[in-house]
């Protein structure tokens, strides 16, 4: 906790605290809230899978799968990548479960929420689905995004979409408060010949969202 606290006094100015988000207490969204669109124009909904393409040709495109982290001791696949081309597999399929769930079957614009990867598991495996930003890498020099997380706490597990300033969307990892300028971006390093997805203070990673049919 206390590298996550050294890291956000980097990237962001101030560090506001805040216990408020959690499932008992669900976010209000403003009412012109926007939904988040997949490739086709069909607003997100949580109750359907989807695979995230970062978008881009070559070596800048590919989608974002479940792999297993370099020297990790967990008993299951825990890490966070991105392939490192277009052209190649499939990536692994999540769902988004969103904070503001009595707004309906959407997700919009800045919600905070859960990421999951929607697959098949054992029992012991369960919890390596829900995404969180884990402990800082000294070696990468940031916070590496990875499995373990938890769904509706106040803790390192919540994301935002937001519209990038380029094309499609950004993710965002936002720990302490629903205010954009409180949250870090998601971006990819290189780790071990791979690109893993990891807290940035720029480039992040643009991508786009595709219905699993």
């Amino acid at each position: 906790m206390k590298c996550l606290f050294l890291l956000c006094l980097c990237l962001v100015p101030i560090v506001v605290f805040s216990s408020t988000f959690t499932s008992q207490n669900p976010i209000n969204l403003p009412s012109d809230a926007t939904p988040v669109l997949d490739v086709t124009g069909k607003e997100l909904d949580p109750r359907l899978s989807y695979r995230i393409i970062s978008i881009g040709r070559g070596a800048l495109g590919g989608d974002v799968y479940l792999g297993k982290s370099p020297n990790s001791d967990a008993p299951c696949a825990n890490g966070v990548f991105r392939f490192n081309s277009d052209v190649g597999p499939s990536g692994t399929p999540v769902r988004f479960i969103g904070s503001s769930s009595h707004f309906g079957p959407h997700i919009f614009e800045g919600e905070l929420l859960n990421i999951q990867f929607d697959i098949s598991t054992v029992k012991l495996c369960a919890s390596y689905t829900i995404w969180k930003v884990g402990d800082y890498d000294a070696s990468l020099g940031t916070m590496l995004l990875e499995t373990g997380g938890t769904i509706g706490q106040a803790d390192s597990s919540w994301f935002k979409i937001v519209k990038s300033s380029q094309l499609g969307y950004n993710l965002l990892y936002c720990p302490f408060s629903s205010d954009d300028q409180f949250c870090l971006k998601v971006g990819v390093v290189h780790q071990n010949g791979k690109r893993r997805l990891a807290l940035v203070k720029d480039n992040p990673l643009d991508v786009s969202f595709k219905q699993v049919q």
